[in-house]
């Protein structure tokens, strides 16, 4: 996963408020590869650390369902 054209894995991006939870749930699901490969597809340019943690704390749904986590 890009943001600002750099590398980075979920486990060491540092979320804030609702994204927090979303990414616990992602590494506890141990999907942190999927997660990677589905950003990658998404933003192929990259993406802002503003965009990933918006993304991760309101479209959990649609993270969720790609990913094939079931929280419920």
């Amino acid at each position: 996963m890009k943001v600002f054209n750099e590398d980075l894995r979920l486990r060491d991006f540092n979320a804030w408020s609702g994204a927090v939870d979303t990414k616990k749930v992602i590494l506890e699901n141990e999907k942190e590869e999927d997660f990677n490969d589905l950003i990658d597809e998404l933003f192929p340019d990259g993406l802002s650390e503003t965009e990933l943690n918006d993304l991760l704390w309101f479209d959990d749904d649609f993270i969720f369902e790609n990913l094939n986590i079931n929280i419920k």
